[in-house]
């Protein structure tokens, strides 16, 4: 598998992350048969979160790992929190508590990487800071980050704390490009137009920000993929015409889609097919050409003005 740095850091990660949201849905065997073609695949970045499951991903993951401390150098884990039962919590208390869980039920002594997960409307940045700096002096995180944030909120976090922020976790797929889209159309009155996340993307570029795209297959809020969808008759035409020329499945060219654009993304893939995760690593092989890139975008619906 191809590698990238993650941000600002001298870590080295695959340009496909594994998405474990779904891990519980698998028996012990077949979490392992999955977690074990990952690693043959190169792909050892795997990507959780506390809420997944209700923890239970997090502890299947592990299981199914056989994790003890020749197996964790082996891999590079993320987790993330701030997303409790009704609300968004990124008080010191819960961060440091969740931390202490997720370690707890994944059976290592650290994380490589922790996101915050969503904004919370009430977050006292110097309490994120307190928090990030002692799991960082105890060794319990090695690199911080955010996920669906807007410049803004990282900025008022960057004013607390000290840590490089070196990941942002977004909403990102063929068919959820707006923060693409928005960039190309200044001043125009179509709804591509609309600056709904305050340029993050190029936020992040400016700012070493890994960009890592989750749900990369799927349109709207969970509505459902894309791929082989007659909702999308054009893209997925599209689609198929630039897989077959490269001897690959649509699934490689909408993760290589996402791997041409210049901000270097990491795309964080949550499927639970062996098949799919090994046409998603496929991606890594595959340069579209700036041409193609572009037929993909005018397929998917948007427009150069």
């Amino acid at each position: 598998m191809r590698t990238m740095t993650l941000g600002p850091t001298h870590l080295e990660v695959p340009v496909v992350g594994i998405g474990c949201m779904r891990i519980q849905n698998l028996s012990p065997a077949e979490a392992e048969r999955y977690i074990q073609t990952a690693l043959e695949l190169g792909a050892n970045f795997f990507d959780h979160a506390d809420i997944y499951g209700g923890g239970e991903c997090e502890s299947r993951f592990a299981d199914a790992l056989h994790m003890n401390d020749d197996v964790r150098e082996r891999v590079l884990i993320q987790s993330k929190c701030g997303i409790r039962k009704g609300m968004y919590d990124f008080s010191k208390e819960h961060i440091l508590e969740a931390v202490d869980g997720s370690l707890k039920r994944l059976k290592t002594d650290y994380l490589d990487v922790l996101l915050l997960h969503r904004p919370d409307a009430l977050v006292e940045p110097e309490e994120v800071a307190e928090a990030f700096e002692r799991l960082q002096t105890q060794g319990k995180v090695r690199y911080f980050g955010v996920s669906n944030h807007k410049p803004m909120q990282i900025e008022l976090l960057k004013k607390y704390v000290r840590q490089p922020i070196v990941a942002n976790q977004l909403q990102l797929s063929i068919t959820n490009a707006t923060m693409i889209a928005q960039g190309m159309n200044l001043n125009m009155g179509n709804e591509w137009a609309v600056d709904r996340d305050e340029s993050i993307l190029d936020y992040c570029r400016l700012h070493d920000i890994t960009i890592q795209p989750w749900s990369p297959f799927l349109y709207g809020f969970f509505e459902g993929v894309f791929l082989d969808n007659p909702k999308f008759p054009e893209l997925n035409r599209k689609l198929d015409e630039i897989a077959a020329r490269y001897g690959v499945s649509n699934v490689t060219i909408a993760i290589a889609w996402l791997l041409r654009h210049p901000a270097k993304m990491q795309p964080i893939v949550g499927t639970m097919n062996i098949e799919r995760l090994q046409a998603s690593c496929k991606a890594a092989e595959i340069q579209l050409t700036r041409e193609e890139w572009y037929e993909i975008y005018l397929a998917a619906g948007y427009m150069l003005p």
